[in-house]
């Protein structure tokens, strides 16, 4: 018996489409939080 779904591991289009989603708001919530703050991610960590 053959299954035809596709898999939701691995490099797959599912995968990097969510990658992608992701990816995108966490850079619009790191833009924000910089904006609200007015100290970049580095300086919130500590780094600079």
């Amino acid at each position: 018996m053959e299954n035809n779904v596709e898999s939701k591991v691995g490099f797959t289009k599912f995968a990097e489409t969510w990658n992608g989603r992701l990816a995108m708001i966490g850079f619009v919530s790191a833009l924000a939080v910089e904006f609200a703050t007015g100290n970049g991610i580095l300086a919130q960590l500590g780094l600079m």
